[in-house]
């Protein structure tokens, strides 16, 4: 018998006939699908490994799955997924990042991806479905039940940065009037259909948010005693159209696991739980890197070379700007440059110790304005901080760049120039890295938007000019 990849390969060429000739058959015949899928079962034998995988898996299996299924050419992925069952492949595909599990559900029959769909968290159906073009979309939604489809329409209308676009709809929603006991056995048959049951909330006959129980306080109660009379009224609630970062400061904040979303009428939508604020937070601190340094926060290590190439160029044509704009700084020391020979030597350090002082600030700036610490009307405790930093800083690195300059020259002078330099560039390092992303806040604009290329861009300027200006004003 044969083995190994040629045997399992030919094995898959005669299932695969097999799957053909019925399909085939069901054609001619016009047999609905379910029922050619059901001969097919019954005439094709599952091997080992087909089995297991038309089997429930465990959560750990189901992530791992996701994982393989990621690094797998998309033809041979998919046909992994068919051999499993809806619940199944709904299971492993939520554990896919939207823009991967949207392409491998690209390459299977509109029917059984519909059919997926439906099994799926509604929220990461929703991330998945507005990955996909829009006439895609349109038809797996006339694919699906009605109250799936409806649910799903509801999701993808939210925009992606709101607290509505990372909710899941499945929310345990009690009605006031329910007694102790009743709310336990309502709970009991929604244990499996809701995203978490550590919160209940309670809504009037409108579906207005009244209160929310706990299942501690919910099970130590009498039985009969009404759940009105259990509820904390003082519920935290997010609107729906309440940006998902805002929503991840309260998250950390407060320690919640969860959140209820409501509209404009303080009607319960949804609940966005803790492990949807940590892939925002993720998101975020992701963009935040790249904005830093000019990379938008679509690319990727695998991103085509053509996209990161067209994303990439239009800021390092700008960091080209601001470098002829410090070389002309150069330029206009060309004399004393060519008196003074050390003064070429040192220009690289006052400029790399500002960019580096500088670099610090920004990080920190950027990062306590991602978490809420930087409130707009503090930027003058900051600046001040900064300022102060920037003095002691220059003082104690001024002063150790000067020793070194006078052992190596032999020149207090020159060991002055260089240790004011440092001095004032460092302080123009903190002031531009603490003012740089508190005006792009300001403006509106993202405060980690290239802010290291614009930082870099001053503390060049300054450093070259303090170093080189002083050289000529002290030495010349």
């Amino acid at each position: 018998m044969q083995t190994g990849p040629a045997g399992r390969a030919a094995g898959w060429s005669l299932e695969l006939a097999k799957h053909d000739y019925f399909s085939l058959y069901g054609r001619i015949f016009y047999l609905p699908s379910s029922v050619v899928q059901r001969i097919i079962r019954e005439v094709i034998p599952l091997d080992k490994e087909q089995q297991s995988r038309a089997e429930p898996i465990h959560e750990t299996e189901r992530v791992e799955l996701a994982e393989e299924l990621a690094e797998k050419p998309q033809k041979e992925s998919a046909q992994i997924i068919t051999e499993l069952s809806p619940e199944a492949a709904g299971e492993v595909l939520d554990h896919m990042e939207p823009e991967e599990s949207s392409l491998l559900l690209a390459q299977l029959p509109q029917s059984q991806a519909a059919q997926i769909l439906a099994e799926m968290s509604p929220d990461m159906a929703a991330d998945l479905m507005g990955s996909l073009p829009a006439a895609t979309r349109s038809a797996l939604l006339g694919e699906m039940e009605r109250p799936e489809a409806h649910t799903l329409r509801r999701l993808i209308a939210y925009p992606p940065d709101s607290a509505g676009g990372i909710m899941s709809p499945e929310v345990v929603a009690l009605p006031e009037q329910l007694t102790a006991q009743q709310a336990i056995g309502r709970l009991r048959q929604l244990a499996d259909e809701v995203e978490t049951i550590y919160y209940a909330y309670v809504v009037d006959q409108a579906g207005r948010l009244e209160g929310v129980l706990s299942m501690r306080e919910l099970i130590i109660q009498p039985p009969q005693r009404p759940i009105r009379q259990i509820m904390d009224r003082q519920v935290l609630r997010v609107r729906d159209d309440t940006d998902k970062e805002e929503v991840a400061h309260l998250f950390q904040r407060y320690g919640f696991l969860a959140l209820p979303v409501v509209d404009a009428q303080d009607r319960l939508l949804g609940i966005v739980t803790v492990d949807d604020v940590i892939d925002v937070i993720r998101e975020e601190e992701t963009e935040d890197m790249q904005r830093l340094v000019g990379v938008l926060p679509e690319e990727r290590a695998l991103s085509p070379w053509y996209a990161s190439l067209r994303r990439r160029l239009p800021w390092l044509s700008i960091n080209l700007l601001t470098a002829f704009a410090a070389a002309a700084v150069v330029g206009v020391f060309q004399s004393t440059i060519a008196k003074f020979t050390a003064l070429a030597v040192l220009m690289p350090i006052a400029a790399g110790q500002g960019g580096n002082a500088g670099s610090q600030t920004v990080t920190v700036v950027v990062r306590g304005m991602a978490l809420g610490e930087v409130e707009p009307g503090s930027g003058w405790q900051v600046l001040r901080k900064e300022i102060l930093l920037g003095t002691l800083n220059g003082l104690l690195i001024g002063g150790i760049v000067a020793a070194i300059t006078y052992l190596w020259q032999g020149s207090a002078l020159l060991g002055l120039v260089v240790a004011l330099a440092m001095f004032f560039n460092l302080i123009m390092a903190g002031v531009a890295g603490a003012l740089i992303p508190l005006g792009l806040r300001f403006f509106g604009a993202d405060p980690a938007l290239a802010a290291t290329i614009l930082l870099t861009t001053v503390t060049d300027i300054c450093g070259f000019f303090f170093l080189l200006g002083l050289g000529t004003l002290l030495l010349g």
